[in-house]
């Protein structure tokens, strides 16, 4: 049970990674380099792409520490 969570765990890291890196940041564009531009208002809503790989990645983010928690209390418990 103990290196099935560590295998989920390590497929986890790396989807997560992949996720991240696969979001556009917020400085994103000529507007991020001038500063200043609309794109830096605090309640900008993510759309479309980046909107779906937001919800992805607290999902995942949720999944790893869960993981994360279980091989803990295996680990402990063994």
């Amino acid at each position: 049970m103990l290196a099935a969570a560590k295998v989920v765990l390590a497929i986890l890291s790396v989807l997560l990674i992949v996720v991240i890196l696969l979001q556009s940041g917020r400085s994103a564009g000529l507007s991020g380099v001038i500063t200043g531009g609309p794109d830096q208002v605090v309640g900008r809503r993510a759309r479309g792409m980046d909107s779906f790989l937001a919800k992805v990645t607290v999902v995942l983010a949720i999944l790893f520490f869960a993981t994360t928690f279980l091989i803990a209390y295996l680990f402990v418990h063994q």
